[in-house]
């Protein structure tokens, strides 16, 4: 089961997680204590905004001005997936 993040949230990656770009396999990974997930080029713009301060809201906003096409949903849903999976913790208001 997937729920979305409100967008008045503030995402940051959980302190077992880290965002970095692997050379070997030349695309952004996040690393978790026993595993490594792969992400694309839009999953890894959303997590480099994902600081704790800024709302999904903002990183929305941030995105639209990066991207020609951003739906807000796709973003609330992505970060519940990684909520769901301990990568991400969310802060309210």
């Amino acid at each position: 089961m997937t729920t979305s993040v409100p967008a008045s949230s503030r995402p940051r990656l959980a302190r077992h997680v880290r965002l970095t770009f692997d050379r070997t396999r030349e695309q952004h990974v996040l690393l978790q204590p026993e595993s490594v997930v792969l992400l694309n080029r839009t999953g890894a713009d959303i997590l480099g905004l994902c600081d704790g301060q800024r709302t999904v809201a903002e990183i929305e906003e941030e995105l639209h001005g990066r991207y020609n096409r951003v739906v807000d949903d796709e973003v609330q849903h992505f970060l519940a997936r990684l909520v769901a999976k301990r990568c991400v913790e969310i802060s309210d208001g």
